[in-house]
């Protein structure tokens, strides 16, 4: 027996995942919001440190050692929001972190305000989806009436079509049942009353 067979060395590697797409959507969606939570507390520091030498006219923040992340969303808050996360169909997990990201840049919230922008960025997409869906369904119905109707009428205006038929009895229609109908010329067709 050799050693190879007791260690799994030789063995492809797994490269499917066995995650399902949603959860990948909540991880990414969650890792993007932890990124963007970092980089605030980063530039929230940099803006605390950068009003101090403003203020006492002097740096020290070589001095400072800032611990590596102070701020941390809270439990429930972060159940929440993977929550709302697992509401985003895969497709719209790129939208949303452009949107997000967008959003950050344009706002430069504090620390605090990140969580509450990324929960508005993910009411905002799952709107955006139930109104698509809806629109999707109205759709759907639409061309399953239109194409009963269709056919209904298709079917209704068949039945109504007989221009030789006639229940209402004229004068004229009497006077050609006593007479022979004449022949007529090879070229147009002859119609004739069948009862």
């Amino acid at each position: 027996m050799s050693l190879a067979s007791w260690f799994r060395w030789n063995d492809p590697p797994n490269r499917i995942s066995q995650r399902s797409p949603t959860e990948m959507v909540v991880e990414t969606l969650m890792m993007e919001l932890s990124w963007q939570t970092k980089q605030a507390e980063k530039q929230q520091r940099e803006r605390e440190n950068e009003y101090r030498k403003i203020k006492t006219g002097v740096d020290y923040g070589w001095l400072v050692s800032y611990p590596k992340q102070s701020y941390d969303i809270s439990p429930g808050e972060r159940l929440q929001l993977e929550d709302m996360c697992t509401k985003i169909h895969p497709s719209y997990c790129g939208p949303v972190i452009l949107r997000f990201r967008q959003l950050i840049a344009e706002y430069e919230p504090e620390v605090q305000e990140v969580s509450r922008l990324f929960r508005s960025v993910l009411q905002e997409a799952a709107e955006k989806i139930k109104e698509e869906e809806e629109a999707k369904k109205l759709a759907r119905q639409w061309n399953t009436k239109n194409k009963t109707s269709l056919s209904l009428t298709t079917f209704k205006s068949r039945s109504r079509i007989s221009p030789f038929i006639s229940d209402i009895k004229t004068i004229s229609e009497d006077v050609e049942r006593g007479t022979q109908p004449t022949r007529r010329v090879w070229s147009m067709p002859e119609f004739r009353n069948a009862k």
